[in-house]
């Protein structure tokens, strides 16, 4: 047998032929990996904070309510916001627009003073 690789001897047996070598690649189907990525980088996320106030203060969200606060975000994002307080039925989010982070949650029932600072906009969603 002849071992050879484009007219250049080589010092081992190929496992492939000359023209399984260099076949052209497969062709992509679907998203790229990059694409996919980018878009869950939009998607809304929550902090470690946020996730134990879900969780202790018993907020349920199902996929119509986390569709509605994406879409309050990216409102306030379109304006420029930077922390927003997103209100939704009886649940207050305070959320970091720029990286899409709810930073906390709390149902209006259970908090005492009413007083959210450190925000600069309110989007009712």
């Amino acid at each position: 047998m002849d071992n050879t690789i484009n007219g250049i001897r080589v010092p081992f047996i190929p496992l492939v032929t000359n023209s399984e070598a260099f076949s052209p690649p497969l062709r992509q189907t679907g998203p790229s990996f990059g694409s996919i990525f980018e878009k869950e980088l939009e998607k809304i996320k929550f902090s470690g904070h946020a996730a134990k106030r879900l969780e202790t203060r018993d907020i349920q969200l199902d996929d119509v309510a986390l569709q509605n606060l994406q879409n309050a975000v990216d409102q306030a994002e379109a304006k420029g916001a930077k922390d927003s307080l997103v209100m939704m039925n009886d649940v207050a989010y305070i959320v970091n627009i720029p990286n899409k982070t709810v930073v906390t949650a709390m149902k209006l029932s259970e908090r005492s003073d009413q007083v959210f600072t450190n925000i600069d906009s309110v989007v009712f969603a």
